[in-house]
């Protein structure tokens, strides 16, 4: 495992759509492993695969860490099948976009799919801080920031 440096705001990589995995194989692991690595250093909650400079639809993520036991999971060609139609608005920050944090609306849940670090096909409900995280997170894969529709705070 390596950390890595991430990628600040302005970098090309952070506005292009990433492109989705087809490897399953040790570089993908190892990416998964290095992004950990990087996110928990941070100290972050989530890290998307464009934020260390790597164009694939991969993010990370561990909500719980912070204040708890870690729950880490890994989320490779992730996509969101459904969401709540509720709203919530609340406070998001960025390692790409550091000392800087913006208020988001986000859905109150979503439903996601996708493959984890084997490619076995995972789906899941998320509610609260992981459903916002994914959401977060989703969007670096899509080449989108907080900036393009949070108020900053």
């Amino acid at each position: 495992m390596a950390l890595r440096e991430v990628c600040l705001i302005g970098e090309p990589v952070l506005r292009a759509v990433a492109v989705p995995v087809a490897q399953f194989d040790q570089d993908l692991a190892e990416l998964i492993a290095d992004m950990f690595e990087t996110m928990y250093a941070a100290p972050g909650r989530g890290l998307a695969a464009p934020q260390v400079g790597v164009s694939s639809r991969v993010f990370v993520t561990d909500v719980t860490w912070k204040n708890g036991p870690q729950t880490p999971i890994a989320f490779v060609n992730p996509e969101i099948f459904a969401r709540a139609e509720d709203v919530v608005t609340g406070p998001e920050a960025c390692l790409s976009i550091p000392d800087r944090a913006f208020d988001v609306n986000r859905p109150a849940w979503v439903a996601a799919r996708w493959l984890d670090a084997h490619g076995a096909a995972q789906t899941a409900r998320f509610e609260g801080p992981q459903a916002i995280c994914f959401c977060h997170e989703l969007d670096h894969l899509n080449g989108v920031l907080i900036t393009d529709h949070g108020v900053e705070r």
